[in-house]
């Protein structure tokens, strides 16, 4: 094993990070990460830090759960790869069986991708050429929220609704409708989208939405009732509806999918990240009618597959993950943490220069205030006060949050909110 000093002189003659501007990158001291384990991360120097956001939301069950990794060696030894094209295999099969047992009831098809990203733009692509294949080619057009994150391939990014991951590459972006988020009340925002929809009916695919929670955006919430009277809308209006569960699903806001919450079911459902906990794994859930509208002559069918879609290691970690989610009651835990994260927010937001907190399920997030976004500093001096007393959070611009894995010892969640309380309190202007 080389030397922690070597690791960051090869990164930083080598490696491009992302979200990273190469400058400032080129003067920090990094977290040299070389083990993981349950809620930790433990770098080359002998320091250990809380993992405050689930490596970007993906280790839901934090770190080295000894059942996934005793799944992926089993799988690895019997089956590694097998392409999905033409073929089948078990692990594949029996994980869309049980994904399938708890979506939202009306679901019925399952379409493997690589990431959260590709089951996106899948979703777009279904979108459109469903209804081309119902002799509707003009409807081509999306609707998606101001302040809205889908990923990070071209169509995701055409649905974004953060100018500093689209304006790059403005010029090769298709047309998105762009509608209010529904803050506080969300009458207004509703009226909005409803006369968007009313108004272009006949040229909208979809409404593409992530479930109740913006994650990128800042942790922005929004009420489960906007949601349902949207499935309403686009049901009435002939538009699908594209719920994206990347982030908020897998039980990150209290129900194991936040539409839960809403009492509705998607045309299309996208899910990733906390998938597979351990390897990139992504997939695009379809009702039985869009399903239906690709059956026919060859040039109906959907011509569209990765290399990794299902693969038999991801699906046997997706399997397992579920298995694990049910005998260890993880939802249940979640219910009961939720509200100690909910009262440290509490206490957060009488922080003299905190502007705001919020918190659903294991999420909790607060605002310190700037007007520069993402290019905001305030974040960063939580990050390095956090640093400096265990734990790792990354901040959203001016934005910092906790998201941790959601069977984080109750010890390391009370430890996890006390470094963020002291983080914030050294850090706020």
């Amino acid at each position: 094993m080389i030397s922690r000093s070597e690791v960051v002189r090869l990164d930083r003659a080598h490696l491009w990070h992302p979200y990273t501007p190469a400058d400032t990158w080129e003067t920090t001291d990094p977290i040299v990460v070389v083990r993981a384990k349950g809620s930790y991360l433990f770098d080359a120097n002998g320091s250990r830090y809380l993992d405050g956001n689930s490596s970007w939301w993906v280790a839901a069950l934090g770190h080295g759960h000894p059942r996934l990794l005793a799944a992926m060696q089993a799988q690895a030894s019997e089956l590694a790869h097998c392409a999905l094209a033409g073929i089948t295999h078990e692990p594949a099969v029996l994980l869309a069986q049980d994904l399938l047992r708890t979506a939202p009831a009306g679901l019925s098809r399952v379409f493997y991708t690589d990431d959260g990203s590709t089951a996106i733009d899948l979703a777009v692509k279904m979108s459109v050429q469903s209804f081309k294949n119902r002799g509707m080619p003009k409807k081509v057009r999306f609707v998606a929220l101001e302040g809205a994150f889908h990923g990070d391939t071209v169509g995701a990014t055409s649905l974004g609704g953060v100018d500093v991951f689209r304006k790059p590459y403005a010029g090769v972006l298709f047309d998105c409708v762009r509608a209010d988020f529904p803050e506080g009340s969300y009458a207004r925002a509703f009226e909005i989208i409803s006369d968007i929809i009313e108004r272009d009916r006949d040229s909208i695919a979809a409404v593409v939405v992530e479930s109740l929670v913006q994650g990128s955006a800042g942790m922005r919430f929004y009420d489960p009732a906007y949601l349902r009277e949207l499935r309403a809308l686009t049901e009435r209006a002939g538009v699908l509806l594209i719920v994206d569960e990347v982030f908020a699903g897998y039980g990150r806001t209290g129900t194991m999918w936040a539409c839960e919450q809403a009492g509705i079911t998607p045309d299309l459902m996208c899910i990733g990240k906390a998938m597979s906990a351990l390897i990139p794994m992504g997939a695009t859930l379809a009702t039985e009618a869009v399903f239906d509208t690709f059956r026919g002559s060859k040039d109906r069918a959907l011509w569209y597959g990765h290399t990794f879609c299902g693969n038999p290691i991801g699906a046997a970690l997706a399997r397992e993950l579920l298995a694990i989610y049910k005998d260890e009651r993880i939802l249940e835990q979640v219910e009961r943490k939720a509200n100690v994260i909910a009262k440290a927010f509490a206490r957060i937001a009488e922080i003299h220069g905190v502007r705001g907190t919020r918190h659903l399920g294991m999420i909790g997030a607060a605002d310190l205030g700037g007007s520069d976004g993402y290019f905001g500093g305030l974040g960063w001096r939580v990050y390095e006060e956090a640093r400096r007393r265990g734990a790792y959070l990354r901040p959203l611009g001016d934005t910092v949050y906790v998201c941790p894995p959601l069977n984080i010892e109750d010890a390391d969640l009370e430890m996890l909110l006390s470094i963020f309380e002291e983080s914030v309190r050294a850090a706020a202007p």
